[in-house]
C-alpha cells in the first residue's frame, strides 16, 4: 500500500472574494524533532501545498518559503497582541521585520492577528480592534493593504444556538469588540476568519450528532438536519456552521463578507476517552473535506460557493499539552511520512492519491556502524537483495562507505516486501524518507527515475526475527558481497529484479 499521498490544492470561484478558493494546511511547530524549515517548504512543494498558515512569522520560515509561490498566512501572536494593539509604532515596527523585509519574494497575503482571542484570551479583547486597525494602518503606509489581507481567526464557539443555522447568532456580549472587527472586514474587503472542529461538536454532542454527520458520510435525505425556518437540508455540520456564521452576521446587518476556514480537521489518534480520534475517522473527515471544496458544493445557503479552507495540521505535534488526541492532528510526522492515505480518488485530476509511492528506507542518522553493517550483511544475503550494483565499478559502489551502501540494500528489501512499515526496521538502524537518496547514475528502487521497477509481494526472512543468527555477522560489505556473488549467484538470479 502506497505510503505517500499527493495533496493538491485546487481552484473554484467564490463570490464576493477576489481570490479563488483553496485546501490549505497550518503548520504548527510544537514537536520534539521540527524538521528545519527548508525540509518543510521541500515536503510543501513534493505535495504541492500551494497555500500555508504560520501560527508566528518565524524568518527562517519566511525565508524558506521565498520564491515557491506558495501563498503565506502569517500571525500576530496572541503574546504581542498587548504591545501592538497599545502602539501604533510597534505594528509598524512588526509589520516592517515580518512583511516588508520578505514580500514579495515570499507571497505573504494575510495576517492573523491573534487567534481565537475572544474565546482564549478575553482580557486582551480589548486591545483587538485597534491591533488589527494598527497593522493594517501600517501595511497602508507600505502600499500593500491591497495585497495582504487582516483579519483574526475566531472559534465557532462564539456562534450561539447554531442550529437551526437560520437562528445562529453571535455571543451578544462579544458584540462591543464583534461589530468594530466586522466593520473593519467589510471596509477593507477582507474575510471572516473562523475556526470549525466538528470533532468537537461530535464529542460534546452526547451522542446528539452522528458520527457520519460529522464526518461528512453520505445520509439519506431521512436522516439530513432540516433547518425548520429555511427548510435547507444540511448534510454535515461543517455546511451547518458555516451557514450559522453566515445567518450570525446577517443577524448583525453584515451580508457580503466571505467566510475562510482557517482550522478544519479530525485527530488521528486518542486516549481510551477518546474513542472516535482514529486514523479511519481522520482520514474520512479531512478526504470529505477536501473533496467538498473541490466539488464545487457549497453550503445550503450559498450553494456552489466554496469555502477556502486550512487543514489542522501538516505535522504530528508530539510536544503540545493536554489529551493524546491534542499531539495527533497531522498529516505527516516528523521524518514526513503520511500518518494516513487520504482517499481522493475520483475526486478530479488535480486530487489523487501519489502513484509513485515514493518513499524510501534508508539508514537512520546516530545509528551504530556496527548494526548498520550487521544489517547491510543481512540484507544482502538472507534478506535476497540484489546488491550487485554495490560492487566496484557499479553505479552505486560511490560513495564506498558502509551507510551509502545500507542505504541502497535497505530500500531494495523494503521494496521487495511492498513497502510495509516492518520491512524498514533492521533492528531499529532504519528509517522511512520521503527524500530520494538516488545520485548521479545509481537510481534507488521506488525512485521516479527508475521506470522499470517492481514492487514485489514475495515473502523473504525477518531481520527482526532471531531465528538467524547469521544477521549478526560483522564483515566487510565489499568481501561480504563479493562472497555472496561467487558462492551463491545461482540464488541471486532468482531474487526479484528492481532494477
Amino acid at each position: 500500500m502506497a505510503l505517500r499521498f499527493l495533496l493538491l490544492l485546487f481552484a473554484l470561484s467564490l463570490v464576493a472574494a477576489d481570490d479563488e478558493p483553496f485546501v490549505g494546511v497550518n503548520i504548527g511547530t510544537d514537536l520534539s524533532d521540527m524538521p528545519h524549515p527548508t525540509q518543510v517548504v521541500a515536503l510543501l512543494k513534493a505535495q504541492q501545498i500551494r497555500h500555508v498558515r504560520l501560527y508566528d512569522a518565524d524568518q527562517a520560515m519566511l525565508i524558506a518559503l521565498a520564491k515557491t509561490g506558495i501563498q503565506v498566512v502569517i500571525t500576530v501572536p496572541n503574546e504581542e497582541l498587548l504591545a501592538i494593539g497599545q502602539s501604533n509604532a510597534s505594528a509598524a515596527n512588526w509589520v516592517s521585520r515580518n512583511v516588508v523585509a520578505h514580500y514579495p519574494a515570499t507571497n505573504i497575503t494575510a495576517i492573523c492577528v491573534g487567534s481565537e482571542v475572544l474565546t482564549a484570551l478575553p482580557n486582551v479583547a480589548k486591545v483587538l480592534v485597534n491591533a488589527i486597525k494598527y497593522i493594517h494602518s501600517a501595511l497602508v503606509a507600505s502600499n500593500l493593504d491591497r495585497q495582504v489581507k487582516v483579519s483574526t481567526p475566531l472559534s465557532s464557539s462564539i456562534i450561539l444556538d447554531s442550529f437551526p443555522p437560520s437562528q445562529a447568532f453571535f455571543n451578544r456580549s462579544l458584540n462591543s469588540v464583534l461589530v468594530p472587527i466586522l466593520d473593519f472586514l467589510q471596509s477593507t474587503d477582507s474575510y471572516l476568519m473562523l475556526n470549525i472542529y466538528p470533532y468537537y461538536d461530535y464529542m460534546q454532542s452526547n451522542g446528539v450528532i452522528p458520527l457520519d454527520y460529522a464526518l461528512f458520510k453520505p445520509l439519506p435525505p431521512n436522516k439530513e438536519a432540516v433547518d425548520s425556518n429555511t427548510l435547507l437540508h444540511y448534510s454535515n455540520v461543517f455546511d451547518a456552521m458555516v451557514d450559522a456564521a453566515y445567518f450570525a452576521m446577517a443577524f448583525l446587518n453584515y451580508t457580503n463578507i466571505p467566510v475562510v476556514v482557517t482550522e478544519s480537521g479530525w485527530p488521528s489518534k486518542g486516549a481510551s476517552n477518546e474513542p472516535d480520534a482514529t486514523i479511519d475517522n481522520a482520514n474520512n473527515y479531512n478526504s470529505n473535506l477536501i473533496k467538498h471544496v473541490f466539488n464545487k458544493t457549497g453550503t445550503p445557503k450559498h450553494p456552489g460557493v466554496a469555502v477556502s479552507t486550512y487543514i489542522y495540521e501538516l505535522y504530528n505535534e508530539d510536544t503540545k499539552s493536554g489529551p493524546l488526541s491534542e499531539k495527533n492532528w497531522g498529516l505527516f510526522d516528523s521524518n514526513g511520512v503520511p500518518i494516513y492515505i487520504l482517499h481522493l480518488t475520483g475526486s478530479g485530476a488535480v486530487l489523487a492519491n501519489d502513484t509513485s509511492n515514493r518513499t524510501f528506507c534508508v539508514a537512520k542518522d546516530g545509528a551504530d556502524p556496527k548494526m548498520i553493517q550487521a544489517a547491510l550483511d543481512w540484507a544482502c544475503g538472507p534478506g535476497k537483495v540484489e546488491c550487485s550494483p554495490l560492487l566496484q565499478g557499479q553505479p552505486c559502489y560511490e560513495p564506498d562507505n558502509v551507510i551509502a551502501h545500507a542505504n541502497y540494500a535497505f530500500n531494495s528489501y523494503y521494496n521487495n516486501m511492498g513497502k510495509t512499515p516492518d520491512a524498514c526496521d533492521f533492528k531499529g538502524v532504519a528509517t522511512i524518507t520521503t527524500s530520494d537518496p538516488s545520485h548521479g547514475s545509481c537510481v534507488y528502487p521506488g525512485s521516479l527515475g527508475n521506470k522499470n521497477s517492481t514492487f514485489g509481494n514475495s515473502t523473504a526472512p525477518s531481520m527482526n526475527s532471531s531465528s538467524d543468527s547469521s544477521a549478526y555477522n560483522i564483515h566487510s560489505h565489499e568481501l561480504r558481497i563479493r562472497s555472496l556473488l561467487m558462492v551463491t549467484g545461482f540464488l541471486i538470479l532468482g531474487v526479484v529484479l528492481l532494477l
